[in-house]
């Protein structure tokens, strides 16, 4: 309120692990930070809902809902820093997304505060409310422009009895893409994750990381986690799958994790970022694409740059058609942008596919809106801005292109 009255710009921030600087000022903005809101406000045990305030770090609210029995309806690899309220302002992806659904669909309800200092109680904790518009959705996802998220409440699944995982090698993504579809037909309810990489990200895990793979010498791997409540009946589940798979010659080769291997497997998958920081400077994509489509534009762009990068590498959740392209080389090279940008946001707009998947636009992708978005929907989103946050003190520069 006390901005809002002096005109001063806000920048409100979580945990501040977004890579598209949306939590980061420009200017000389006041940084608002969320950190001390990080109170549980209740758990029900029989509906599965939290309410949390906005500043509860990810992997501390999935601890304390593990006691309980239950799980947080995300994952993501920042969530040792990362906070609930980050999350949902972002509407952030991550691993569970095949199975659990977007943060669209499991918030339940919020507590906004909005640019003139007015609080927003839309805290319900009902599965079920049809009267009016759905407020909520216009912050999931505002990246802090249009509104402060200060709780959250949720709905949370139970935590699976049993996990397991299959780390399989494939000759072709043709084959990668067969074995998401025989998987998703053979594991049904319990698939949880399918994850892929190709070998170049493998190489640069055992490289800098010294993890080794317990799959060898495959143009490409996958990673499928199931989640279930009897492990008998998954195992029986999985064994059959893997026995297809291999048969038909999908598979040449895969490991079903024991405890031990199950640790190193999903590490090797969720480190390939921390692997890349190693090869100097990283230019980052995440993007959402038809499916089989996905590595397509990995190739393309691997023959468009040749030797002037290092490396061009795909990963991601295939099993929700998001890609993340990585492109890596010794120092920062505007020639190399240039090579990069817009191709890579043309090719993603010829195939009606999506320029950021889930990391959102914040300030270094909002100029790109268009290749995402048609003219009449950004001009709908600047007139929702213009009404929350008429003199445009929430997170400026961020999100959305300037008004004309």
């Amino acid at each position: 309120r006390y901005c809002h009255e002096k005109n001063l710009a806000v920048n409100p921030q979580g945990g501040n692990t977004g890579l598209v600087g949306g939590s980061v000022p420009v200017f000389d903005e006041i940084i608002l930070s969320t950190a001390l809101m990080n109170q549980i406000i209740s758990f029900d045990k029989v509906s599965g809902i939290l309410v949390c305030q906005a500043g509860c770090v990810l992997e501390r609210l999935n601890e304390y809902l593990e006691e309980q029995g239950f799980i947080m309806p995300l994952d993501l690899g920042a969530k040792g820093s990362c906070h609930i309220g980050g999350n949902v302002a972002t509407n952030a992806g991550g691993l569970r997304l095949l199975r659990y659904g977007s943060l669209r669909g499991t918030v339940l309800g919020l507590e906004v505060v909005l640019a003139d200092g007015s609080a927003l109680d839309c805290l319900t904790s009902l599965r079920k409310d049809n009267t009016g518009y759905d407020l909520k959705q216009l912050f999931i996802g505002s990246e802090g422009t249009l509104g402060v998220i200060t709780a959250v409440s949720m709905l949370c699944p139970q935590k699976p009895k049993a996990v397991n995982l299959a780390f399989l090698g494939c000759q072709s993504f043709a084959k990668v893409l067969e074995t998401f579809t025989t998987c998703r037909a053979m594991l049904g309810e319990i698939l949880s994750a399918y994850e892929f990489m190709d070998e170049k990200c493998m190489e640069l895990v055992e490289r800098h990381l010294k993890l080794s793979s317990p799959v060898t010498d495959s143009p490409f791997y996958v990673l499928i986690e199931t989640s279930g409540s009897n492990s008998t009946h998954d195992e029986e589940k999985l064994t059959n799958f893997l026995e297809q798979a291999m048969a038909s010659g999908l598979v040449t080769d895969g490991t079903v994790a024991t405890d031990e291997k199950k640790i190193k497997a999903s590490h090797l998958r969720e480190r390939i970022t921390e692997a890349l920081t190693h090869e100097g400077y990283v230019y980052k994509y995440d993007i959402s694409l038809p499916v089989g489509k996905l590595y397509d534009l990995v190739t393309d762009v691997r023959a468009r740059l040749g030797q002037s990068a290092k490396n061009v590498v795909g990963y991601g959740h295939l099993g929700d058609g998001n890609l993340h392209l990585n492109i890596t080389a010794e120092s920062y090279s505007h020639s190399l942008l240039d090579a990069i940008e817009p191709f890579v946001y043309e090719w993603t707009a010829r195939c009606s596919g999506s320029i950021s998947a889930e990391h959102g636009l914040g300030f270094k992708k909002k100029q790109f809106i268009q290749y995402s978005k048609p003219r009449e929907a950004v001009v709908l989103m600047q007139q929702f801005k213009a009404m929350l946050d008429p003199k445009g003190i929430l997170n400026p520069y961020k999100t959305l292109p300037s008004a004309p």
